[in-house]
C-alpha cells in the first residue's frame, strides 16, 4: 500500500472509530502532514479524495470539516446530548455540495482575478446581486452603499470605533443583547449603555427620552427574531424607532442577521421607515449557508460612508467565496435553502411550544409568545438558581444557556431566564428534552 493509500486509511478509521465526529474540523493539511509523518500534497490528495466521496467538505479560508449525512440530524451524531445551547445553524443541512459547486463555477467565470487583492468594498458583481436581492427584503439603496465586511462582527466594531457626525460617543444596547458585541464593547473600553428590551418590546417613552439625552451616537437592535429572546418588533414599533432617529439625530445599527428565517407574518425592517438616512442596516449570509464563510453586508447612509470607508480600510474577505456567494444567489440555490431551513426550523419550534403543552402543566416556565428564528426565552421563577438549574440540565447530558450571559455587568433589573435555541436539536431530542427541563424547573422551584 502506498503512503497516499495508508493515509486515506488511517483518516477513515479514526472516523469510524468516532475522534472524529460529524461537524468536528478536521487537522489543518500541515498539521495533519505531521501527524501522518507525510507530505502537505499527499495530505491534499488524501483530503481531495475524501471531499470526492462527500465524507468531509471544505470551506475556503477556513479548513475541512466532517459530513453528517442524516436527513433530520440533531441526534444523529450527538452521543445522547440535547443541545437547546448553540447559537450555530444545523451542521448537518449544511449546503457544502452546492456550494462546492458555486465555487468551481466562480473560478471558471473570474479565473486568475479571484485571486489578487481586489476592492477593500466587496466584489463588485457582488454588490450589483445584492442591489435586488436586499430588495426583496425591502431594503432598497445602489451599489455604492453597500459594502462587504468578514461577518457582521466586523461591522459592528467598525461602527463602535469610527466617530459620526455628532460627535457622540456613546453606545445604547438592548437588556439583554446580544452577548458577544457587549463583551466586545466592554473589552474596548467603549461607552456602552443599556435599555430594557422584553419579549412584548420596548418602551419607546423610554427610548424617546434615552436619545433626547443627546448621549448616544447609535442605538444597535436586533428587531427581528431577537437572541435571545426569539420575539420581534411589530410595525408600530419598527416606524416609531426610526421616526425617534430622524428627530434626535441617532443612528440606528439594525441587526436583521435572521431576516431569512422564521415563518409567519413578515415585518419589514426598520430601514423600510427611514426617511432621513438615519439606519445603517446589516444583514449576515452565516445563519443560511454556514458560519464559516463569515460574509456579511453592511448598507451605511450617505453621511457614514467615507468614515466606515477609511475604517475598514482593506480587503479581508475572500474575493473565492464572494464570487462563489453571487453563484449562490444568482442561480436561486439561496432561496432554495433558505426556504428549506424556514420550515426545518419552524418545525421545531412548533415542537418545543407543543411540548411545553405537555409538560409544563404547574406553567411554572414562561416562555416568549410567537418566537421564530432559533430562540425561545424561558422565563424562570424568582425561586429557580439559574446556576444550579444549568449544572443539573448538564448532568443530563442537556445544554442550555444561563440569561445572565446576555446582560451588560452592571444592568440589575435582570429577568430570570434560559435561553432555548432550536438549531442544533434534533426532532426526535425536543421532547424528552424540555421534560427534563421543566422536571429541573420544578426541583429547583421546591415543587
Amino acid at each position: 500500500m502506498n503512503r497516499y493509500h495508508w493515509v486515506i486509511t488511517e483518516m477513515e478509521k479514526r472516523m469510524k472509530e468516532g475522534q472524529y465526529r460529524p461537524g468536528d474540523k478536521l487537522p489543518s493539511v500541515r498539521s495533519a502532514a505531521e501527524l501522518y509523518g507525510c507530505s502537505v500534497s499527499t495530505i491534499l490528495r488524501a483530503y481531495g479524495e475524501l471531499e470526492r466521496t462527500h465524507t468531509i467538505y471544505s470551506i475556503p479560508q477556513s479548513g475541512y470539516y466532517m459530513v453528517e449525512k442524516a436527513e433530520d440530524p440533531g441526534a444523529a451524531a450527538s452521543g445522547g446530548k440535547i443541545d437547546f445551547a448553540s447559537a450555530s445553524p444545523d451542521l448537518n443541512v449544511f449546503p457544502y455540495l452546492d456550494f462546492q459547486h458555486c465555487l468551481n463555477k466562480a473560478i471558471d467565470q473570474y479565473k486568475y482575478n479571484l485571486f489578487t487583492y481586489g476592492d477593500s468594498l466587496g466584489l463588485d458583481t457582488l454588490r450589483r446581486t445584492l442591489v435586488s436581492h436586499l430588495a426583496e427584503y425591502q431594503v432598497f439603496t445602489g451599489q455604492e452603499r453597500i459594502l462587504i465586511t468578514s461577518g457582521i462582527q466586523q461591522a459592528l466594531e467598525i461602527l463602535a470605533r469610527m466617530p459620526f457626525p455628532s460627535g457622540r460617543t456613546e453606545i445604547l444596547v438592548e437588556q439583554p443583547g446580544y452577548d458577544i458585541y457587549q463583551r466586545y464593547l466592554e473589552a474596548e473600553g467603549l461607552s456602552v449603555s443599556g435599555i430594557a428590551r422584553s419579549a412584548a418590546g420596548i418602551n419607546l417613552e423610554e427610548l424617546e427620552e434615552r436619545f433626547a439625552s443627546g448621549r448616544f451616537k447609535f442605538f444597535y437592535t436586533m428587531p427581528r427574531y431577537h437572541n435571545p429572546l426569539g420575539t420581534s418588533y411589530n410595525t408600530e414599533q419598527r416606524r416609531a424607532i426610526a421616526g425617534l432617529a430622524a428627530r434626535y439625530d441617532v443612528y440606528i445599527a439594525e441587526d436583521d442577521y435572521m431576516a431569512d428565517l422564521g415563518i409567519g407574518r413578515r415585518y419589514d425592517p426598520i430601514y423600510a421607515y427611514d426617511q432621513t438616512s438615519h439606519v445603517i442596516y446589516l444583514k449576515s449570509f452565516s445563519n443560511i449557508i454556514f458560519p464559516g464563510l463569515r460574509l456579511g453586508a453592511v448598507v451605511v447612509p450617505e453621511p457614514l460612508l467615507e468614515t466606515f470607508r477609511s475604517y475598514k480600510g482593506y480587503t479581508d474577505t475572500s474575493l473565492l467565496s464572494q464570487a462563489a456567494l453571487e453563484v449562490y444567489i444568482k442561480n436561486g440555490m439561496y432561496g432554495h435553502h433558505r426556504h428549506k431551513i424556514k420550515a426545518m426550523y419552524a418545525k421545531r419550534i412548533r415542537a418545543v411550544y407543543e411540548a411545553l403543552g405537555r409538560h409544563n402543566t404547574k406553567g411554572l416556565v414562561e416562555p416568549s409568545a410567537d418566537s421564530s428564528g432559533t430562540y425561545i426565552q424561558f422565563k424562570l421563577p424568582v425561586t429557580v438558581n439559574l446556576e444550579r438549574l444549568v449544572k443539573r440540565l448538564g448532568g443530563r447530558k442537556i445544554s442550555v444557556v444561563s440569561g445572565n450571559s446576555f446582560y451588560l455587568p452592571a444592568w440589575k433589573s435582570r429577568e430570570k431566564f434560559i435561553r432555548i435555541s432550536i438549531s442544533r436539536a434534533g426532532m426526535d431530542q425536543i421532547d424528552e428534552g424540555i421534560q427534563a427541563v421543566i422536571q429541573e424547573v420544578e426541583r429547583g422551584s421546591g415543587w
